[in-house]
């Protein structure tokens, strides 16, 4: 039985946030400077997914660039400046069904006035042998994140849909070559974007392969056997870098389907960036299916924090 943390009104939080990253820490960063002391729950893996991203090149104020560790580390300590407290939990679940609402963080009950959901989604990966060591070192999977890091080498994008065509097109303006692959022959694409693709001499289709194990050495991934599913039979590629476009998850489960999501679990907003339950706000990959950027998450953090504090203001 879940113990409470406390229900008297003095301990009900203005605001409480649900994960963390450049979304999260955006609108704690707003909402702790317009005084609402937010409480974050940043999950274990405090930072998403920039945790895993070794160089980041594109993110405004930075011209040398800066690690995504780093750059979590430094959006964190600088809300937490301003009196954004973070406690590095995964939250259970939630109850939406009243105000205040309740969440529940490992045997404990929150309370708040609103709440900002910012849990992001997971980058499905193929988890062939050898994939954990080079994530980061090779594997991505944000080649507008990482392409540039591949001048003039060759690369390969794993998957047959409309984000694999599009990142192995985006990856011609550094690459020699890029090879996509995809273990059916039927192809998820759309025909305009396969046929962009397909046209392109720097690309090469590939179907019938699926990765089973990535190649690296000391410097970093240097290729991958590739099995044919039909016959099993292998052959080795050879590239410096991978870029796996085979979908995201967003992180939702826990809210149980008490917030309106798109079929593929995306949380959809109603006004702004209010969702259908009233005080409770959504930032970050976990609404954005199209730009999925750190500055664009970021931005709609700025915009969660904003519209809560606008809310709040009207509800008190």
């Amino acid at each position: 039985m879940l113990s409470v943390r406390s229900t008297v009104s003095e301990e009900i939080q203005e605001i409480i946030i649900i994960g963390s990253g450049p979304a999260g820490y955006t609108a704690g960063l707003y909402a702790a400077r317009a005084m609402l002391e937010p409480l974050m729950f940043g999950g274990y893996m405090s930072g998403g997914q920039l945790m895993l991203t070794s160089d980041i090149e594109n993110f405004p104020g930075y011209p040398e660039g800066i690690g995504g560790p780093e750059m979590m580390v430094q959006l964190r300590e600088q809300a937490e400046r301003f009196g954004l407290t973070v406690e590095d939990k995964n939250v259970e679940r939630v109850d939406f069904s009243e105000r205040p609402f309740k969440i529940y963080v490992e045997g404990e009950e929150f309370l708040a006035k609103s709440v900002i959901i910012s849990t992001g989604a997971e980058a499905i990966w193929l988890g062939a042998e050898g994939e954990e060591a080079q994530k980061g070192r090779g594997i991505s999977v944000c080649a507008t994140c990482d392409g540039a890091f591949f001048r003039n080498e060759e690369v390969m994008v794993i998957g047959g849909g409309d984000s694999a065509m599009e990142e192995a097109t985006f990856l011609t303006r550094f690459a020699d070559k890029v090879t996509i692959i995809n273990r059916r022959d039927v192809f998820r694409a759309s025909k305009v974007m396969y046929d962009r693709a397909n046209a392109n001499p720097k690309i090469e289709i590939i179907p019938h392969r699926q990765v089973t194990r990535w190649l690296s050495d000391e410097k970093g991934l240097t290729g991958a056997i590739l099995e044919d599913p039909r016959d099993g039979s292998e052959t080795e590629i050879t590239v410096t870098g991978a870029f796996i476009a085979i979908g995201h998850k967003p992180i939702t489960a826990f809210l149980d389907d008490q917030i309106d999501t798109d079929e593929e679990g995306y949380i959809l907003h109603s006004e702004h960036t209010m969702t259908n339950v009233p005080g409770v706000f959504a930032a970050g990959d976990v609404v954005d299916t199209r730009y999925r950027q750190a500055v664009t998450a970021a931005g709609m953090g700025c915009q969660a924090a904003m519209d809560a504090e606008k809310w709040l203001e009207e509800h008190n």
